[in-house]
């Protein structure tokens, strides 16, 4: 290799570096970090080694031997790091309740014990002779788990080891996702109910009109997410704007409850997502020949017929990705619902936020942020394979 095709080489690595460096911070990174998080639970083996090795050969029925007990009691006796063994509690308590006062009383004993082979752990807490207690820690030992993937999926493993449904009285991941997706399909079907005639109306327009009205789309974009959502806030509210309009000109007699519940999430993030609708399609749209549809109506297509048969197909490749990336994009909503929605309409990314800032459980907080990592990468592959089509009008 010639001496400048190096250096060009040098060149052009180091101005990649940067965005590379970039993306390894800012995107691999906490996308892997997120991913370990939900498999990975090393909490109480951490804490309990000697425990993990001993408990190998229990088969989980009745009470552990009495040699997985005094490792258990060596385990204890020896755990220095307190913010170790405090993660191990609260690993241990979310399986079975009660964990935190029976491993602080056991912890203060077994440090004071003479010989921990002879220390009767019942005699310290009748809870000891319970075996799901033990069950508990034999089955948060291995480091690696699907313990949070299976929950975010209302899931679980039964004593067994086989995959159960949980409770119904627990149950509430599998609803919160279902109605995640529910509010992001309707978001996606207002918007191209609105999106696709405004796409066909700034494409047919020219000049200053069309200006106006791709700006009028354009400047939810220039604007905070949280200044529209707010002030959506102040507009659906029952003293609001739109109320009092709609009273002002006889309407209704009262105000609507337009706020705190779906139809103003779908009100708010319509009004956030539609650029994401009408581009795309006004992008199609724009390299449509003017002359097509007078052509079909000389040849006796009505106009009805004519969008249907000509128009439609032709505008389908930008309506089809439009649709795509509104629903990418909605399912991850958070503040919109938040700050608008009511207790009922609060989608799986405020259980993510809850998970992740109300309990530290950053398990759980990446399972179900790993379910729509999954959901958004297999909708981006079809966004790209459609964008990509030969087969399609106005594919590459």
């Amino acid at each position: 290799m010639s001496r400048p095709s190096i250096r060009d080489r040098a060149w052009a690595a180091a101005l990649v570096a940067p965005l590379v460096l970039f993306l390894v911070l800012f995107f691999v990174w906490p996308l892997w970090t997120m991913v370990t998080a939900s498999v990975v639970d090393d909490a109480v083996t951490k804490v309990l080694p000697r425990t993990a090795a001993a408990m190998a050969q229990w088969d989980g029925n009745d009470l552990p031997p009495p040699a997985v007990q005094t490792a258990f009691a060596e385990d204890l006796r020896s755990a220095e790091d307190q913010q170790a063994l405090g993660e191990a509690v609260r690993r241990l308590n979310s399986a079975v309740s009660g964990f935190r006062t029976l491993l602080s009383r056991t912890v203060t004993a077994a440090r004071e014990a003479a010989d921990l082979a002879s220390l009767d752990l019942a005699a310290i807490d009748r809870r000891w002779s319970d075996p799901r207690f033990w069950r508990a820690i034999r089955d948060a030992v291995p480091p690696y788990t699907d313990r949070n993937l299976l929950a975010a999926l209302d899931l679980k493993r039964d004593a067994s080891g086989n995959i159960t449904a949980e409770d119904p009285g627990t149950a509430a991941n599998r609803v919160i996702m279902l109605r995640t997706f529910v509010i992001a399909g309707t978001v996606t079907l207002v918007c191209a109910l609105i999106g696709l005639p405004y796409a066909m109306l700034a494409a047919s327009a020219s000049g200053l009109v069309r200006a106006l009205l791709l700006l009028a789309v354009l400047l939810p974009l220039w604007t905070s997410l949280l200044v529209r959502t707010a002030a959506w806030f102040i507009l659906l509210q029952q003293e609001g704007l739109i109320n009092d309009a709609l009273m002002a000109i006889g309407l209704i007699d009262g105000p609507l409850p337009l706020i705190f519940n779906r139809l103003g999430v779908i009100i708010a993030m319509t009004h956030v997502l539609l650029p994401f609708m009408v581009l795309p399609i006004y992008s199609v749209l724009i390299a449509v020949p003017r002359n097509l549809m007078p052509a079909a109506a000389s040849l006796g297509a009505g106009p009805l017929r004519a969008f249907w048969r000509v128009l439609l197909p032709l505008a389908m490749p930008g309506l089809m990705s439009g649709c795509l990336l509104v629903f990418m994009v909605a399912i991850g909503y958070y503040i919109t619902p938040a700050l608008v929605g009511g207790a009922n309409d609060q989608m799986i990314s405020s259980v993510i936020a809850f998970y992740a800032l109300g309990t530290a459980n950053w398990g759980m907080a990446g399972a179900l942020g790993l379910i729509l990592l999954a959901v958004t990468l297999l909708l981006y592959v079809v966004y790209g394979r459609l964008s990509r089509s030969p087969q399609l009008p106005g594919g590459a």
